[in-house]
């Protein structure tokens, strides 16, 4: 039987190998593990990727963490954001005893529908967070106008779409304050965790950097409280072979989805809005009858994902948030039809074809 990687890490790695084993060995050599050269070198790398200063952190999850607590978000504010998404986006505001105040998706590309923030904010509401799902970010232009109208933060989860761009301007630098992910499976991914957050101004920069050091201002000097969230430099080390042939790789992953998109029906196939760029994070359909067809691709060699089966409205882990099956429908109607499809820069024209010959058979039975 056909059996296909769904993420193919591998073949990136052996893409890369000999240059990300020099790399690994570099830092065994200089026995810098903790904040060594590898990691402000990789900072002034994605600095200069984004056009704002960067500061990395453990994992994509602190940095949202981390981001939060630098614009002092305190217990009993509400912060704003989608329903549909990873847990991680809301986990970080409740954990600072905050609440998040959910707001229904667009249709169109699964982000939040920026028409809809404006009657969810009241006298508590501190920021919003919009997440750049799948790969392009969302109506950040609108979003931004509605923060400065009310004096909110914006910031933006581009945990998924480091990268891409907005009106020509790159994800990480479309408001105030922006957060990703370097988790493996991510566009650009180290060998475990990691993350970053970027901002271009330049005293929340300095607080993000203590913060993520115990609060340190200098050694044993502590300003804030904190955290313990340095990236490792053996993954720093691995990012910077990777960040170099980045570019290529979202182009050859915009040629991937392209060939998805001519393959099967536009009735399931997801859109990118003219003024973005996506990185595809993932290449997600949309199909009424998800788990048939799931099983159905499974039973062929073809693995398949769920982003995101239950939205976070109807998870027992915010059931402080009040909220109920219904309101959100929108995100419950994705949550039920979404299905991604094995992508990376290294899925074959061969593979593509098996998988839409295989996909527009069992839909063409229905």
């Amino acid at each position: 039987m056909v059996k296909i990687d769904f993420a193919n890490l591998h073949a990136q790695y052996l893409k890369y190998k000999n240059e990300i084993d020099c790399a690994i060995q570099r830092v065994i050599d200089s026995s810098q593990f903790i904040m060594g050269e590898e990691v402000k070198e990789l900072e002034d790398e994605l600095s200069r990727f984004t056009n704002t200063q960067a500061i990395t952190c453990a994992n994509g999850t602190d940095a949202l963490l981390i981001a939060l607590m630098g614009i002092g978000i305190e217990p009993g504010d509400e912060v704003i954001t989608t329903p549909f998404t990873f847990i991680s986006t809301t986990e970080v505001i409740a954990s600072l005893k905050a609440k998040p105040v959910f707001v229904d998706i667009s249709e169109e590309d699964f982000n939040i529908n920026a028409e809809k923030i404006e009657s969810a904010i009241t006298s508590k509401t501190k920021a919003i967070i919009p997440v750049s799902l799948f790969g392009q970010p969302s109506e950040m232009d609108k979003i931004n106008e509605i923060a400065k109208n009310y004096q909110l933060r914006v910031i933006e989860d581009a945990a998924q779409s480091f990268g891409a761009t907005y009106k020509g301007k790159r994800s990480c630098n479309l408001s105030e304050l922006a957060t990703t992910s370097f988790f493996p499976a991510k566009p650009l991914g180290c060998y475990g965790d990691g993350g970053a957050i970027f901002t271009s101004n330049t005293e929340l920069a300095e607080k993000i950097r203590s913060i993520r050091n115990h609060g340190q201002i200098r050694r044993y000097y502590h300003k804030y409280v904190g955290l313990n969230s340095r990236l490792d430099t053996l993954q720093a080390a691995i990012l910077r072979v990777k960040l170099k042939y980045y570019n290529n790789e979202i182009d050859i992953r915009n040629e991937v989805a392209k060939r998805y998109t001519s393959l099967l029906s536009d009735k399931i196939t997801p859109k990118v809005k003219s003024e973005k760029t996506s990185v595809w994070a993932q290449y997600t359909v949309k199909i009424k009858s998800r788990d048939h067809i799931q099983g159905k691709l499974q039973s062929c060699g073809i693995p398949t994902a769920v982003h995101y089966p239950l939205p976070l409205h109807l998870q027992e882990a915010f059931a402080f948030c009040e909220r109920k099956k219904g309101d959100f429908p929108v995100a419950e109607k994705a949550s039920m039809e979404v299905l991604s499809l094995p992508f990376s820069a290294y899925l074959t024209e061969e593979e593509q074809g098996y998988i839409c010959n295989k996909l527009n058979s069992f839909l063409g039975e229905e």
